[in-house]
């Protein structure tokens, strides 16, 4: 994925566990969730406009 193995995966994550904290990663991922959600839901929209 990306050229980005397992430990640097691991890495990462405990980085941003580091920086965040256990409470606001959940709080994180749902704003993530609903980014790609919206961003998903403009580009159906575009698709079904132009036809």
């Amino acid at each position: 994925m990306f050229g980005i193995g397992f430990q640097e995966i691991i890495i990462i994550a405990l980085i941003v566990l580091l920086f965040f904290g256990g409470k606001k990663i959940p709080e994180l991922m749902k704003g993530l969730g609903k980014g790609v959600r919206s961003f998903k839901d403009g580009m159906n929209g575009t698709e079904k406009e132009e036809k």
